[in-house]
């Protein structure tokens, strides 16, 4: 298995159905995979680890349960099936996907703490929580919470849950990351991405790394996940962080 430190931007794969682009994601440098039982793509996933000529332990795997299978035994079922469409003996990190349907702390993050035991995936995280499931999900587990998953970008910029990862020693992932292109539309972005020779997209991403996020953008194109993967080498200034951190607009695209 990888390392426990997360790459700082890494692949969302929503969408994505042909394992060569997962491939080739992997060689041009990605590490950090994030699929989940809802997306339908675990075996696509599965198939572009095993095209790509990079050993398993540089990856960082992630997958999530989906709401409608985490009763206790769902949650152990559901995860040897993704593991079996993955073609991997674990994974990395294994996600409540969101706290509903059949969510109940009690039956459903005990499994996960099993699984873990056993050896089937070396982190717990949790998506879409709310800083009040977050405490009772700690009061329940004895693992701690490596990743906390949510929408965040620089019109939905999560100060709270930023904050209480911050506290606890836990990575937030941030998924979309660029607001489904609705950075292009912001005029800060524009301005900044100008003065660094780079796109709103680019920017956003940096911004999210340097706030201690990181972001997993998903593209169709190869072009776009050079251009992504690229952001992590910009350097935005105390100046830009603060602009972006001042936008006065919300929108938040998930509910």
């Amino acid at each position: 298995m990888s390392t426990d430190a997360l790459p700082e931007i890494g692949l969302g794969t929503m969408g994505i159905s042909d394992p060569e682009r997962i491939a080739s994601a992997i060689e041009m440098g990605y590490r950090h995979l994030d699929t989940a039982q809802i997306y339908e793509n675990e075996e696509v996933v599965g198939k572009g680890i095993e095209l790509a000529d990079i050993p398993r332990e540089e990856l960082f795997v992630a997958t999530k349960v989906w709401a409608d299978s985490l009763a206790h035994d769902d949650v152990i079922a559901s995860t040897e099936t993704s593991l079996s469409k993955l073609g991997l003996e674990s994974v990395d990190l294994l996600y409540v996907h969101r706290p509903i349907e059949s969510y109940d702390p009690e039956e459903t993050l005990p499994a996960f703490d099993a699984l873990r035991e056993q050896e089937r995936i070396k982190h717990v995280g949790v998506s879409n929580f709310t800083p009040e499931e977050l405490d009772t999900a700690r009061e329940v587990l004895d693992a701690p919470i490596f990743a906390h998953q949510v929408e965040m970008h620089p019109l939905f910029r999560q100060a709270d849950l930023l904050a209480d990862a911050r506290r606890h020693g836990t990575n937030l992932v941030a998924y979309s990351p660029i607001a489904q292109g609705e950075v292009f539309d912001l005029p800060e972005l524009t301005a900044i991405a100008e003065k660094h020779d780079a796109t709103e997209a680019q920017v956003a991403l940096a911004w999210l790394v340097e706030t201690g996020a990181v972001p997993i953008p998903r593209s169709q194109s190869d072009a776009h996940l050079h251009q992504n993967l690229a952001a992590r080498n910009i350097e935005l200034s105390a100046g830009d962080v603060n602009t972006i951190g001042s936008i006065d607009r919300e929108k938040k695209l998930f509910e």
